[in-house]
């Protein structure tokens, strides 16, 4: 027996409305063209799925079997399509993203959170981009955004720009080198480094600063949060770098100093990686604009 969405259909709207007529009516098609697809329908099942000369028009038992079929069917069907719908128009869809800035949970959240109240149909989630390789799963659809500060020239990826941001040095307000306007890459040498539990190559102040001038720290430190950092900093157990958006309120604190890197300062970029074919879909397009709104609000502070 071979039965199709127009038959499961047919079946619902002739219970519903009663008779065949007014069923033609509803699936907009000739009452002749409706009562040729029951005959043909009952031929395949072997059975009669109406009680004859009943009014209004009643189902037989295997017609019932039939409905309830009809019943369980239809509203997947029509929740598939309104799905696909809003997939083709941009509605809602998946938002996997992977961070390899680690500091970048401080402007992110508050992203996420303006961009759920928007887009309620997409299914955000966040994997630190730390534990694997962020831009390889990307490319293999993985994850569909990366925030990197890193661009790297990969087949059907764009690196979409965000804002740009400082790495700072921050220290205890009493430490020695509160004294200086700037601080260069001898002044770590004698130093405990705080840090992210991030590969050198991925920390800024080893990446632009320390390891070009082939200086290392007296010691390196490892702190996983933030807050744990500028604790120790604090606390004078060592100094650090961070990003100018995670200093804009310790600036303002007395226990603390914070100083450009350099006579001129070090300037990064941070982007979105993003699949090409996927770049234009208006919810992705929607959190890049409102990241970029986040981050000229901190960088205003």
């Amino acid at each position: 027996m071979h039965i199709e969405f127009r038959h499961l259909r047919t079946i619902k709207a002739i219970h519903e409305a009663g008779g065949l007529a007014r069923a033609a009516d509803r699936l907009h098609i000739t009452q002749s063209a409706l009562s040729h697809q029951v005959k043909g329908l009952e031929d395949q099942a072997g059975v009669e799925l109406f009680v004859r000369r009943s009014k209004p028009l009643k189902l037989s038992a295997a017609g019932m079997r039939l409905l309830r079929l009809a019943e369980q069917v239809l509203p997947q069907v029509e929740a598939l399509q309104a799905e696909f719908t809003s997939l083709r128009d941009g509605s809602s869809g998946r938002l996997h993203i992977a961070i390899e800035c680690h500091a970048c949970f401080e402007w992110l959240f508050p992203v996420l959170e303006q961009f759920r109240r928007t887009w309620p149909d997409v299914d955000v989630d966040i994997r630190p981009g730390l534990a694997f390789d962020a831009l390889p799963a990307l490319m293999k659809e993985e994850v569909d955004l990366v925030v990197s500060s890193d661009p790297e020239d990969l087949p059907g990826v764009e690196f979409v720009e965000l804002f740009d941001y400082a790495p700072v040095f921050v220290a205890a307000s009493t430490h020695p080198l509160a004294k200086k306007a700037f601080i260069d890459a001898e002044d770590f040498r004698e130093q405990t480094l705080i840090t992210y539990p991030v590969e050198r190559t991925r920390l800024d102040v080893f990446s632009q600063l320390l390891i070009p001038a082939k200086v290392e720290p007296a010691a390196v430190r490892q702190a996983e949060l933030t807050a744990v950092i500028l604790l120790l900093v604090a606390s004078n157990r060592g100094v650090s770098v961070l990003p100018d958006w995670v200093v804009r309120e310790v600036k303002y604190s007395s226990d603390y100093i914070t100083r450009p890197l350099t006579k001129s300062g070090l300037t990064r970029r941070l982007y979105a990686a993003v699949r090409s074919e996927e770049r234009d879909k208006p919810y992705m397009q929607k959190l890049i604009e409102l990241a970029r709104i986040e981050a000229r609000k901190l960088q205003n502070v």
